[in-house]
C-alpha cells in the first residue's frame, strides 16, 4: 500500500466487440477468444504495444476450468509487455465494473499508473459437467494400483452417467432463476407489464438511434462477421411487445417476457484507466474521471428482492459523495430486466423504503427519465454477464466526453443479491 494523498482516476479508452445473442456469431468463440480480441484492439487503438501496464483485471461468470488464469492468458496475447501482471475476479454481472473500481483504487493510491479492466462471457461455449457418480468412477479408477483395480470401478458405469448437466443461472439458496426472483419483486412493487414494455421499447429505440448516429461505432470493433449488436429490435412496437407471453410466471399475473428481459448474450468489453499524468505523456485524451465506486448486498432470502442491492449502494455512495440523486446529467442503470430498473426507481421514490431500509429521513426522489440509458441499455444491446459493467462505463465516459462536461451515475445489479455502483464526471 502507498501512504499518499489520492489522485483522480482517468478513463482513457474503451472498446468492446458487438454483443451477440448466444449461439449466433460467436457460437464457436471462447471467453479467451473474445476477451483477447478486445484487449488487442484496445492496445492497438491506444498505441500500447510492448507497454508494461500496472495491472489487468477481468473475469467471466460462465467459466471453464481451463480458464483458471483467464486474465493473465488474455494479457499475454494482447500485445502488452509480458511483464504486465493480471488477475481474475468475479462479481456476477458487476464483474467488470468492480474490476474498474479495483484498478481505479490502485491508480488513486499511486500503486500503479495505468491498468485495464474488463469482462467477457459466453453462453454459447458454456462448460458441461458430467454427474458426480461418473466423476467418482474416473477417480476411483485413477487411484487404483493394479489393472483389476483400475477396471473394477467401470462395472458401475450406467447410461445415466453420460447425461451432462448445463450450468443453470439460478440462486443456490432459493433454487429460483433471476427472472423468477425478479417477477416476485415486480409483484411486490406493483410494476405493471405496460410499464416494463415501455422501458424495453425505449431501450431499443435509443440503441438504434445511437448506432445510426455513429455513437456505438466509436466504442465497438467488428469481429467475426458482427459489426453491430444483433439483439436490437428496430421494428419493435408496443403491440409486438404486448403480444409476447410471460416467461417466468406463466399464469394470468405474469408480467415479465422475453421482450422486457435481457437475452442470453456473448461478448467482451474493456476500459483503460490511468492517472492524468500518464495519459498526458502518451497524448491520450481523458474521456472522463471515475470519482466514486460502491458495492452493497441484501438478504434476498428474507424479505428483500434479489436485485435490489443497487438501491442501497447508490444511497451510500451519494452520502459519501455529498450528492443528491438529481445531481446527475445521465443515469446508466443496467437493464437486467425492465422490472428491476422500475423497482429500483420506485424504491428511491418511496418515503417508507428510504426511511426504513436506507435510514434516510427523506426519499431520494425521482430521476428525469429522459436522462436514463439514453444510448440504449442491456435490454436492447444485450448482456454478456461479466462484460456489461465495462460496456456501461466506457459508454458513459464517451457520452460525457461528447458533451464536454457532466456527471453520470452507474447502477448494476448482480446475482447473489449484490450491486455495484459508480459515479463518473467530466
Amino acid at each position: 500500500m502507498h501512504a499518499q494523498p489520492t489522485r483522480p482516476v482517468a478513463i482513457v479508452g474503451s472498446l468492446r466487440i458487438p454483443f451477440c445473442r448466444a449461439h449466433t456469431h460467436y457460437a464457436e468463440a471462447s471467453n479467451q477468444d473474445m476477451m483477447t480480441a478486445v484487449l488487442r484492439g484496445l492496445v492497438e487503438r491506444c498505441r500500447l504495444q510492448g507497454e508494461r501496464l500496472g495491472e489487468v483485471a477481468l473475469g467471466a461468470v460462465m467459466k471453464h476450468p481451463r480458464d483458471f488464469n483467464l486474465a493473465r492468458e488474455c494479457a499475454l496475447d494482447s500485445g502488452l509487455a509480458p511483464e504486465t501482471p493480471a488477475f481474475d475476479l468475479q462479481r456476477a454481472c458487476g464483474t467488470s465494473l468492480e474490476a474498474a473500481i479495483l484498478i481505479g483504487n490502485k491508480i488513486a493510491l499511486g500503486q500503479i499508473e495505468a491498468g485495464i479492466a474488463g469482462g467477457t462471457d459466453s453462453v454459447s461455449d458454456t462448460p458441461m459437467v458430467y454427474p458426480d457418480e461418473y466423476r467418482r468412477i474416473l477417480l476411483r479408477s485413477h487411484r487404483a494400483r493394479t489393472l483389476g483395480g483400475r477396471l473394477r470401478p467401470w462395472l458401475d458405469l450406467r447410461p445415466r452417467h453420460f447425461r451432462p448437466g448445463l450450468p443453470a443461472v439460478v440462486e443456490p439458496r432459493t433454487g429460483l432463476s433471476m427472472g423468477e426472483s425478479t417477477e416476485i419483486t415486480a409483484k411486490a412493487w406493483g410494476i405493471s407489464r405496460a410499464a416494463q414494455d415501455e422501458l424495453a421499447l425505449a431501450s431499443h429505440q435509443n440503441a438504434a438511434r445511437a448506432w445510426d448516429e455513429g455513437f456505438h461505432a466509436g466504442l465497438v470493433m467488428p469481429w467475426r462477421g458482427a459489426s453491430e449488436d444483433n439483439n436490437i429490435r428496430r421494428d419493435t412496437t408496443p403491440a409486438k411487445l404486448a403480444a409476447l407471453k410471460p416467461a417466468f410466471d406463466r399464469g394470468p399475473r405474469g408480467t415479465m417476457t422475453a421482450g422486457n428481459s435481457t437475452p442470453l448474450t456473448d461478448g467482451a468489453a474493456a476500459v483503460l484507466l490511468a492517472s492524468g499524468e500518464w495519459a498526458a505523456k502518451r497524448g491520450l485524451p481523458v474521456l472522463a474521471w471515475l470519482r466514486h465506486g460502491q458495492a452493497a448486498a441484501v438478504d434476498f432470502t428474507d424479505g428483500e428482492g434479489l436485485l435490489m442491492a443497487p438501491a442501497y449502494a447508490v444511497s451510500t455512495m451519494l452520502q459519501q459523495a455529498g450528492l443528491g440523486l438529481q445531481d446527475f446529467d445521465l443515469y446508466e442503470i443496467h437493464e437486467a430486466f425492465a422490472a428491476q430498473v422500475l423497482a429500483t426507481l420506485a424504491a428511491w421514490e418511496s418515503a417508507e423504503f428510504c426511511r426504513e431500509r436506507l435510514g434516510r429521513q427523506q426519499p431520494l426522489g425521482a430521476i428525469d427519465r429522459s436522462r436514463l440509458n439514453t444510448r440504449g441499455g442491456s435490454l436492447a444491446l444485450g448482456h454478456p454477464f461479466a462484460a456489461t459493467g465495462a460496456r456501461i462505463l466506457g459508454g458513459l465516459a464517451g457520452q460525457l466526453a461528447a458533451r464536454g462536461a457532466g456527471r453520470g451515475l452507474i447502477s448494476v445489479c448482480t446475482a447473489g443479491g449484490m450491486g455495484v455502483t459508480a459515479i463518473v464526471e467530466r
